[in-house]
């Protein structure tokens, strides 16, 4: 029964790897811009820069999920 679902489990497990990744390079950017006294419009502009590439993340597994839906 485990060999019919692993295609998902390996899918599922892919996302919850890349979730992790950005949350730890989220918790390292956080760091180095307290670190480095980093003005608040530097701030902004590193935190926007970090939100759109997750959007970009999740927005190309969104279209993928559709996509393979439909064909």
């Amino acid at each position: 029964m485990l060999s019919q679902y692993m295609v998902q489990i390996e899918a599922i497990g892919l996302d919850l790897f890349f979730a992790a990744i950005f949350f730890f390079i989220g918790m390292a950017i956080h760091d180095v811009l307290k670190q480095g006294k980093v003005p608040k419009f530097g701030r902004y502009i590193v935190w926007s820069v970090l939100f759109l590439g997750c959007a970009g993340f999740i927005a190309k597994g969104m279209i993928q999920v559709f996509w393979e839906g439909v064909g």
